[in-house]
């Protein structure tokens, strides 16, 4: 069932993408070191040890064919998160220095520098000046204290830099006390998705430390899937203890400014269709927060088939848009999301995660498709009343 449920599977029909299948190595160690029958098993050699060169040759069944989306996860009849697993396997792969380079690159950055970019946090303080003086818009920086820390993603300074300028307008229409800080800014987790346990703990920790140091109570995370599931489910358990701050996706904070009378906005009266981000739907569970917000756009929805927490993945997740080589296939996986979003009849895809928008940008140039993808926040910040 799980082979079904992936898209990579569904796009090739190659039986080596079954999700199951891509822990093969994981089961094979921990049946042949760990589990009840290990001692007979080595005994009788009926497990062999496995090798470098079999991680190495499995290293595109672990990455390149795996956004982490979760989807075999919820299907499986037996309960089993596979998806959990792969990410242990991307740990040990990690630890063996065989994850792809472009991931181990920067998750060795945002290590030692706070990004995955490298960018020294000179450049994002002149990047949030070039913001402001473009845009005529006030975005603090550095505040001693603070209700609320705003952060960004690298993909969004990178490719979107309209994003950032429309968070910031909105947290200026709203009249909210918030911050950007030069101590923790970067959401993006290039750790979680290399499988490397050392850089996931930096960049949560210095989120959490910038977060503390101004006494925040609310940490806003951007439009990144990933950046979601690194500080809201796991943030706490890297910690070490309970985080003392809500930690919010933008669109679950939107919904709730919506749901509270706060944010009014003008009627948008166009047909969209939404794509769950797998990391804040099917993984985080905030399924209904951006269609609140839609709805107070006023927008024609028309669901996809499937939609919500069994929406099919865009392909450019865990840390698939990164890895060169893996472009031929997360292309033939992203045609089940144009067949998707056509069925529907909508005139663009709204979308809440910069991976994500950016893998509907690169499969629309790739397959000449006519629909642009379009960011909640900015579709937000554009009708603000």
């Amino acid at each position: 069932m799980c082979a079904e449920a992936c898209h990579f599977y569904e796009a090739t029909r190659d039986p080596k993408y079954t999700p199951i299948w891509k822990i093969e190595p994981l089961k094979q160690t921990y049946k042949r070191e760990y589990g009840p029958f290990a001692p007979l098993y080595r005994l009788l050699g009926l497990k062999k040890k496995v090798t470098e060169a079999q991680l190495a040759q499995w290293q595109e069944l672990i990455y390149d064919s795996c956004t982490l989306c979760g989807r075999c996860s919820l299907i499986c009849p037996m309960g089993i998160d596979i998806t959990r697993l792969i990410a242990d396997a991307r740990e040990g792969m990690a630890q063996a220095g065989l994850a792809p380079a472009e991931l181990q690159q920067a998750a060795r950055r945002a290590r030692v520098s706070g990004t995955p970019s490298g960018e020294p946090v000179s450049a994002f303080v002149q990047f949030l000046k070039s913001i402001a003086d473009r845009h005529g818009i006030e975005v603090p920086v550095d505040k001693s204290k603070a209700a609320v820390l705003c952060t960004v993603s690298s993909s969004e300074v990178k490719h979107y830099p309209d994003a950032v300028a429309a968070l910031a307008r909105v947290m200026n229409h709203l009249g909210v006390d918030w911050t950007f800080s030069s101590r923790g800014y970067e959401a993006t987790n290039a750790g979680i998705v290399a499988g490397d346990l050392a850089s996931q703990k930096a960049s949560n920790g210095r989120l959490i430390e910038a977060a503390v140091a101004c006494g925040a109570t609310e940490v806003i995370l951007p439009e990144c899937g990933h950046a979601y599931a690194a500080l809201r489910w796991m943030g706490a358990n890297l910690h070490g203890s309970s985080l003392p701050f809500r930690v919010l996706h933008v669109s679950e904070f939107l919904a709730e400014q919506v749901t509270e009378g706060r944010l009014k906005l003008r009627p948008l009266e166009d047909t969209v269709t939404f794509h769950d981000p797998c990391q804040v739907s099917r993984r985080g569970g905030a399924t209904e927060a951006p269609r609140v917000v839609l709805q107070a756009l006023g927008v024609n929805l028309r669901e996809m088939n499937p939609t919500k927490g069994t929406n099919w993945c865009c392909g450019g997740g865990g840390g698939v848009v990164s890895i060169q080589r893996a472009d031929p296939l997360r292309q033939r996986a992203f045609e089940i999301k144009i067949e998707q979003v056509n069925a529907t009849g909508a005139q663009y895809p709204v979308v809440s995660c910069a991976t994500c928008r950016r893998t509907f940008d690169d499969g629309a140039a790739r397959h000449h498709w006519d629909k642009k993808a379009r960011n909640l926040l900015e579709l937000v910040a554009q009708q603000l009343q």
